[in-house]
């Protein structure tokens, strides 16, 4: 018989370093690409593997992530499937989630209730395309308390992630989060092994470590920085390294791609990945959808074809319910709902639903959340010192402006 796996998404992160974005949302709930929320690409790799027993945990300004899990993520209870969030309940007293382990201490009871013979316990806010159930069998066969999913990543990245030793046969033998001086590949000082924060438990080893963990007051009560350490001293931890993952429908190039959007530049960066002519990471894998929930909006439209007058996307991602109407966009992510105006140009940006750009007005290398109204004639993206005045401007100079923001007319 087939193990029994249900999945527990921690969706509960504040993402202070993707403010302003994360000012009235969860970073899980942060949209991407045009349609999609951060938490959507962990939910579509666990779905399309065939785990739908899914629990999200979620913590901070839950509202619009717990909204687009009930739009979108809802499942016929007819066969026991569910996407279902699970707030903070304060089972140990009236406490927030003192960290990620504490989390999943406080959900013991969803383990009492399914009795399931491992557990998956996914981030919510990394985007790639994995098949998972590779990694829970080579879990099964291994015998492991955990396994922790691994990728290699430049050396000067790795000291915001746990860093993994790992031996011949894969057994980790030192797990070292978020490390000084991390510690490289063999026969590589290039680049260092990482933890994903994807790991499978062997469910009583889970119980058995994290309750421990919960009566250590010395503890941060982390996964990475307290509960993996705990199962590499009790030698019961293994990798798996996510460059093995073959997901099908998915090209040579776009294998072993993963991206953490910790930081605006990165979360910019991650989506324009996406729109180049053979992207390195693409959304038109028919047989490994990244699924969401969709609003009815009508069609995109394009209007004005004059020499002075042109409505037209080049190099972009336009989302349903757009309308360019003499405008231009290049190099640019146009989510659902926007209004490009005549005469205006948005160039390497990201336009989140509802922002309308004015006519005559400049957009170059920025980030509009939503419902920001750009009046016409305003540049954004020209000026540097004028940007820092006005908005948030990241070390590279990449604008970004907050949800319903006012912007001063030109």
């Amino acid at each position: 018989m087939e193990p029994k796996v249900i999945a527990l998404v921690l969706a509960g992160g504040e993402g202070k370093r993707l403010w302003p974005l994360t000012r009235d949302r969860s970073k899980p709930a942060v949209p991407f690409g045009g349609i999609y929320r951060l938490v959507d690409f962990v939910l579509s790799n666990l779905v399309n593997a065939g785990y739908r027993k899914i629990a999200v945990l979620t913590q901070y300004k839950s509202h619009s992530l717990d909204r687009h899990l009930a739009l979108g993520w809802s499942m016929s209870e007819m066969l026991g499937n569910y996407v279902t969030p699970v707030p903070a309940q304060m089972r140990r007293g009236p406490y927030w989630f003192s960290g990620s382990a504490d989390a999943i201490f406080q959900n013991f009871n969803i383990l009492t209730d399914e009795q399931p013979d491992h557990v998956i316990i996914f981030g919510a806010d990394h985007i790639y395309r994995m098949d998972p159930r590779q990694m829970v069998n080579q879990h099964v066969e291994s015998g492991a308390g955990v396994t922790v999913a691994g990728i290699r990543v430049p050396i000067e990245e790795a000291s915001d992630f746990g860093v993994i030793e790992a031996d011949e046969h894969g057994k980790i033998i030192s797990f070292t989060e978020k490390p000084e001086h991390p510690k490289p590949v063999p026969g590589d000082p290039s680049s260092a092994f990482v933890s994903m924060g994807n790991y499978v438990f062997e469910t009583e080893m889970l119980r058995e470590v994290v309750s421990a963990d919960a009566e250590d007051e010395d503890s941060k009560h982390d996964m990475g920085g307290n509960v993996i350490p705990a199962f590499v001293a009790l030698g019961a931890a293994q990798v798996y390294d996510f460059k093995d993952n073959v997901v099908p429908g998915q090209h040579d190039r776009e294998r072993g791609y993963w991206r953490d959007v910790g930081t605006l530049d990165a979360y910019y960066q991650a989506n324009m990945d996406t729109i180049a002519v053979d992207p390195i990471f693409s959304y038109y894998n028919r047989r490994w959808p990244i699924l969401t929930h969709r609003p009815p909006f009508p069609p995109a439209k394009f209007v004005f074809d004059l020499d002075d007058r042109r409505g037209a996307a080049y190099e972009s991602i336009v989302g349903a319910g757009v309308v360019v109407s003499g405008g231009e966009a290049r190099r640019s992510i146009l989510s659902s709902n926007v209004r490009v105006h005549s005469y205006a140009s948005v160039e390497d940006s990201l336009l989140l639903q509802g922002v309308s750009v004015g006519r005559g007005a400049v957009i170059r290398r920025a980030i509009i959340d939503k419902n920001v109204e750009i009046p016409d004639g305003v540049q954004i993206g020209v000026d540097a010192q004028a940007d820092r005045d006005r908005f948030t401007v990241t070390a590279s100079g990449l604008v970004v402006i907050g949800k319903g923001d006012t912007v001063d007319p030109a």
